[in-house]
């Protein structure tokens, strides 16, 4: 499972930049035209919906590091068995709301997936909306990943106690 996520983090760390290179691009694209006074009007919606792809990308890689959505007021006081207790908690509520997110995800793509952009109109807004469900996805992986090894690690320390 370690090389999976591995794996699957570096893939969505390469898809999260590339899409922040396109939305540094497109905006150095759209500042030129601008200056020479020409309007490309499909730069803004490029912009915004690139950005989108590499925030939901660099979300879920920041959930894998622990370095999001995480509070660790408490994981700095504690140690042992409550300290791993707290961390199994956290992951599974982590894992709850994900679920949740990526069920909603799934329902909003079904919903707008035939809807177009106003300047590319041969471009659906489905291709956008997926980022919900795979950040989602992703998460839910990456908390399971985390939550074995909690598990493992809480059944260590009981097992030496």
């Amino acid at each position: 499972m370690k090389r999976f996520v591995q794996a699957l983090e570096k893939l969505q760390i390469t898809v999260g930049v590339i899409f922040l290179c396109i939305f540094f691009l497109v905006i150095v694209l759209q500042i030129v035209t601008r200056y020479m006074g020409i309007s490309v009007i499909w730069t803004e919606e490029v912009a915004n919906y690139s950005f989108i792809w590499a925030i939901f990308m660099g979300a879920a890689v920041m959930v894998n590091r622990r370095e999001h959505f995480n509070f660790d007021f408490f994981l700095r006081k504690l140690q042992g068995k409550k300290k791993a207790s707290l961390n199994i908690f956290n992951d599974l509520v982590l894992i709850v709301f994900n679920t949740i997110i990526f069920l909603l995800g799934i329902q909003v793509v079904s919903e707008f997936w035939n809807y177009t952009w106003a300047s590319i109109p041969e471009m659906k807004m489905g291709y956008i909306w997926i980022a919900i469900p795979i950040m989602a996805g992703t998460m839910i992986i990456y908390s399971v990943s985390h939550l074995m090894n909690h598990i493992q690690l809480l059944k260590a320390k009981e097992v030496s106690e």
